[in-house]
């Protein structure tokens, strides 16, 4: 089984169903059928063939669903890049997975050119369209489970991003597991709150499209307006909500989640990428009585790898929700860490991905970085992690990236970044040394200068300079210490 094969049976199966709602238009399965198909005769005609790399840089939409699924039929790998990310980053990530084509929409295009555009050949998804012509579709090609599928890159500790490469059979684990966890069937209506390309997304794609459901898009500029969320659950009918806290957080304090009672369709409501606060949790559990609740966890080099079933007994917990206990047929390896009774956390299994395009491919079991211990029940804690990884409202963010950008500017010597506060609150914080005190440069300079290079999540929200950044005993930088003084 392979990811496209998903939509080839339920359009055969049911090909009037409710595939896809999207901002550009609902397609049914029939309908996103037939158009993967004409892309996939249209990349042919581009000359994308097996294992070749097609970037999606746009808004989400109907045909860049399509778009995927015709990229897994001509056996290519498709790379999401949402559209908050700058040209700069968008032609670094094409450099560096040697894309064959870039498909952005018209905007995206003219900012590209106002750029100065010079990575992979750009065109637009009606230019491309245009290209198929009255051909047949290719029939699809004999990919195997363990080809690549695609392709989600994350921030880089090193500055630049890197790429998590996952097969056909790395997502089927987890969506396998997670549809029958949930009892998935064809009469479900599915959130799709994340982008692309955050690995969240591959659940509320594939997990329907295993069911025969339908998925329905939520576009980026709605995703943290509380009260469009909360007004879209309930008219959409939506029965599976799967988001980080912090968007069910704003729902919840700004949205009147709460005003009408239940939805009365929604029958599950999952949380991953960031710890959910105990008492809003509880508050979730209390309100929705019939709504299964569910804390996923995993990194994008695994996707979820632990599940934790919210129930009524939690309204009674003093401490942190746990992760819970592997899930998608995999296992865990923990490690002595240097605190008694904290464990380092490595995964092995079928979800573990495939490696990080450019570098050798992965094997064994894969360390996350995250410091866990046991609760008395045997389910996983979320102590800490090991680097500077932090989680902006659920978005993967390496400090190092941010650093690398700020430290380039021509102004500044030397920089660290923090994150100050938590869930909806966190803000990411600059401390730097300039090179010349006399052209100092404005925090508005900052953010101008990141939000050139950085999407829109990783740039700046304060920043001030000092003489000198503070060092521990063994001259390094003093992270703690900065993000103590700041907070």
């Amino acid at each position: 089984m392979r990811l496209h094969d998903l939509v080839i049976r339920a359009a055969r199966h049911n090909p009037a169903a409710l595939a896809v709602h999207a901002p550009d238009g609902a397609l049914s399965y029939g309908a996103l059928d037939r158009l993967a198909d004409r892309y996939s005769a249209a990349l042919a005609a581009q000359g994308v063939g097996p294992g070749d790399r097609v970037l999606l840089w746009a808004p989400k939409s109907g045909r860049a669903v399509a778009l995927m699924q015709a990229c897994l039929r001509r056996g290519a790998v498709y790379v999401p890049v949402t559209e908050s990310n700058p040209p700069s980053r968008l032609a670094l990530i094409s450099r560096g997975c040697a894309a064959s084509l870039v498909v952005t929409d018209p905007s995206g295009g003219e900012r590209a050119e106002a750029a100065g555009w010079d990575a992979a050949p750009l065109t637009t998804f009606d230019a491309l369209l245009e290209r198929a012509g009255a051909d047949p579709a290719p029939a699809p090609f004999d990919s195997s489970p363990d080809d690549t599928a695609y392709i989600l890159y994350t921030s880089g500790s090193t500055g630049e991003p890197k790429g998590v490469c996952l097969s056909h059979r790395n997502a089927l684990a987890f969506v396998v597991w997670a549809s029958d966890t949930l009892g998935l069937g064809p009469e479900d209506r599915l959130s799709n709150h994340a982008p692309f390309n955050f690995d969240l997304s591959v659940f509320d794609l594939y997990a329907a499209f295993h069911a025969g459901a339908a998925v329905f898009l939520i576009p980026q500029e709605m995703a943290y307006a509380p009260r469009q969320l909360v007004r879209f659950l309930r008219e959409e009918r939506l029965t599976v909500w799967y988001s980080v806290p912090s968007a069910l957080t704003l729902m919840m304090s700004g949205g009147g989640l709460f005003d009408e009672g239940p939805p009365p369709a929604l029958r599950a409501c999952i949380y991953a990428g960031e710890p959910f606060p105990l008492p809003l949790a509880q508050q979730l559990r209390l309100q929705w009585p019939k709504v299964r609740m569910f804390n996923w966890y995993g990194p994008t080099e695994t996707n979820v790898c632990t599940s934790y079933e919210v129930t009524e007994a939690d309204l009674h917990r003093e401490s942190p929700l746990p992760i819970g206990t592997m899930c998608s047929g995999d296992s865990m390896e923990l490690m002595p860490g240097e605190t008694e009774g904290e464990y380092d956390f490595w995964v092995s299994g079928p979800s573990v991905m495939l490696g990080y395009w450019g570098a050798p491919a992965h094997a064994g079991a894969y360390p996350t970085g995250d410091i866990v211990r046991l609760d008395a029940e045997g389910n996983l804690e979320y102590v800490g992690r090991r680097d500077q990884m932090v989680k902006i409202r659920g978005q993967r963010v390496e400090l190092g990236e941010i650093e690398s950008v700020l430290g380039a500017h021509p102004q500044v010597a030397d920089v660290v970044a923090v994150v100050v506060g938590e869930g909806m609150r966190a803000a990411l914080h600059a401390v730097l040394v300039g090179k010349d005190p006399g052209k100092p440069v404005s925090l508005l300079g900052l953010k101008q200068w990141s939000a050139e290079r950085l999407p829109s999540y990783m740039v700046l929200d304060t920043a001030h300079f000092v003489d000198e950044l503070p060092r521990t005993a063994n001259g390094k930088t003093d992270r703690r210490r900065i993000a103590q003084s700041i907070g």
